[in-house]
């Protein structure tokens, strides 16, 4: 599984890096997760609004922080 958050380094963009850490330390999953800054590459999924979450290459969240418990479901 590839897990990437995508967003410039604001202060919601690392809330949800924190978020997915969290998420994936609580599943004991090993799992690398990815920040991604480059706008070329947020640009690439369609993404205008960050921060913005991607599973396997999939988005999944845009725009928004989405809590631990909610992460947990998006990459089970």
């Amino acid at each position: 599984m590839k897990i990437e958050v995508l967003g410039p380094g604001c202060p919601k963009c690392e809330q949800l890096a924190e978020n997915v850490q969290q998420a994936v330390r609580e599943l004991e999953l090993n799992i690398e997760v990815n920040k991604v800054k480059d706008f070329k590459t947020i640009a690439s999924y369609g993404v205008m609004i960050t921060p913005a979450l991607v599973v396997d290459g999939e988005l999944k969240v845009v725009g928004k922080v989405p809590s631990v418990a909610a992460i947990k479901e998006i990459i089970t």
